[in-house]
C-alpha cells in the first residue's frame, strides 16, 4: 500500500516519547498495539469522514507522520491537533517559572502535551459510553462498535478498526449500549453532521461559549463538555470550572481549604492563561497516571 508522509514541527518543548507513554497507559487508547517507538491508529478524518491509517514516529524537533492516503491540510491539521502540535507551546514553560507547583510538574514530565481523541465526535461518543461505567468496560464497548461498524485500515501490515463516522451510527442499532445512550449517540451524530461537533467550529468559539453549546447536546454534562472541548477539539485554554477530581488534586497540591469555592479554582487557573487546558491536563495526568474520563455528574438528556 502506498504511504504518504509529512513532518510536524513542535514550537516549544515537546517529547513524543512522553506522548506515546501516555497513550499506552490511557484506557481509551491502551488497547492499541505498541512497540514503544511508534503511534499507529486508524480513524475517520473529520475533514471528509473517510477512514485513514496513521503512523507517527519521533523526528528532530517534532514527529514524522505516514498516512495510508494523501494528507491534505485538513488531515495534517487533525494529526497536529491530536498531538497538540498545532499550538505554539514556547510560553508554557514560562508559566512554571511563575508557579512553582506547576513548574515541578513540568520538570517531572518534560515535553508532555495533551494527547487528544482522534476527533471531537469520537470524544463525545466516549463521554457517553463511559458514563456510569468503568473505563475498561467502556474501552471494550467502544472497540466492539469500531469492529462491527467501522472500516478496517491496514497500518504497517496490521489491520486497525476506525471508529465509525457519524453518518454510520446515526441509523445503527445494537451498539451494546442502553437505549438512552444509543439515542444520545444518534443525537451526537446529528450534531457532528451539522458541523457543531467539530474541532473547527468549537475552536472558533470562546471557551465559555463552546462549553455552553456542548452542554446543550444530548447526554453531555459539564464534565463531558470539558472533555470534548479540551481532549476532543484540543482547545488549549479552557477551564470548565466544574470538575471535582481536578479540584481535589489542586486542593492537595496548592494547600487549598476543603471548602474552597469553585471561584477559587478559577482564579488559580487564571495564572495558567493561555494554557489552562495544558496545565489542567498535566495536573491530572501526573496525579493519576491517566485521565479518568467518567462524567462526574448526571448527564442531561435533551
Amino acid at each position: 500500500m502506498t504511504s504518504h508522509g509529512f513532518t510536524l514541527t513542535a514550537e516549544g518543548p515537546f517529547d513524543f516519547g512522553a506522548s506515546l507513554r501516555f497513550v499506552e497507559d490511557w484506557p481509551a487508547t491502551s488497547g492499541l498495539p505498541s512497540d514503544g517507538r511508534a503511534l499507529r491508529f486508524a480513524y475517520c478524518a473529520e475533514s471528509d469522514w473517510l477512514p485513514i491509517g496513521v503512523t507517527v514516529t519521533a523526528a528532530p524537533d517534532g514527529v514524522a507522520v505516514a498516512t495510508t492516503r494523501a494528507a491534505g491540510p485538513g488531515i495534517r491539521g487533525e494529526v497536529a491537533r491530536i498531538l497538540s502540535l498545532d499550538v505554539d507551546g514556547a510560553g508554557f514553560a514560562k508559566l512554571g517559572e511563575a508557579d512553582p507547583v506547576l513548574g515541578d510538574l513540568q520538570r517531572s514530565r518534560p515535553g508532555l502535551r495533551p494527547v487528544c481523541f482522534w476527533s471531537p465526535w469520537e470524544a463525545a461518543c466516549w463521554a457517553v459510553i463511559v458514563q456510569r461505567s468503568s473505563m475498561l468496560v467502556a474501552s471494550r464497548i467502544k472497540q466492539r462498535i469500531a469492529e462491527r461498524y467501522g472500516a478496517k485500515v491496514t497500518v504497517d501490515g496490521r489491520p486497525y478498526a476506525a471508529f465509525p463516522p457519524p453518518m454510520t451510527l446515526l441509523e445503527a442499532g445494537g451498539l451494546g449500549l442502553p437505549a438512552q445512550k444509543e439515542e444520545w449517540v444518534r443525537g451526537l451524530a446529528r450534531a457532528a453532521l451539522d458541523g457543531v461537533l467539530t474541532a473547527e467550529h468549537l475552536r472558533s468559539l470562546g471557551p465559555e461559549e463552546a462549553l455552553a453549546e456542548l452542554r446543550a447536546l444530548p447526554g453531555v454534562g459539564p464534565f463531558s463538555a470539558g472533555l470534548i472541548l479540551i481532549r476532543g477539539a484540543g482547545a488549549p485554554d479552557a477551564f470548565p470550572g466544574d470538575e471535582p477530581r481536578l479540584f481535589a488534586i489542586l486542593r492537595e497540591m496548592y494547600g487549598l481549604p476543603g471548602d474552597a469555592p469553585a471561584a477559587a479554582y478559577r482564579r488559580l487557573a487564571e495564572g495558567w492563561r493561555p494554557y489552562r487546558s495544558w496545565a489542567s491536563f498535566l495536573f491530572r495526568a501526573s496525579a493519576y497516571g491517566v485521565m479518568d474520563d467518567r462524567d462526574q455528574g448526571s448527564a442531561r438528556a435533551r
